[in-house]
């Protein structure tokens, strides 16, 4: 939320300050926690000799991608059950417009339903 223009009342953008603070906060707790991520995963591969075998950041980021996919549609992460396919119908047209605007993405998102 990094609208804080001029339609808003001054209680509301004090709202959309607060809240853009708390989102990058979180950005970078979730940067910081991937890097913690490879690192302690070199270090322990290392310790077995496989320092060659230590995962790419964007395996890691993968890994958190399931988990919040999981988390906004209501599904397990552990067994991928019970998530709510409305919602990952539109996590996944926003991803695919994302894709296609912000990257000119060769991508026809799915149609609106």
């Amino acid at each position: 939320m990094k609208d804080t223009g001029s339609d808003f009342t001054p209680a509301e953008r004090q709202i959309a300050v607060v809240i853009s603070r708390a989102d990058r906060m979180l950005a970078a707790a979730v940067s910081a926690a991937l890097e913690k991520a490879i690192e302690q995963a070199a270090h322990d591969l290392r310790a077995i000799g496989q320092e060659d075998a230590t995962p790419v950041l964007q395996y890691f980021a993968s890994v958190v991608h399931q988990q919040m996919y999981c988390l906004m549609c209501g599904a397990d992460p552990n067994t991928l059950q019970g998530g709510d396919p409305h919602i990952a119908y539109h996590v996944i047209r926003n991803s695919q417009n994302i894709a296609k605007h912000y990257w000119s993405a060769d991508i026809e998102p799915y149609p609106a339903k």
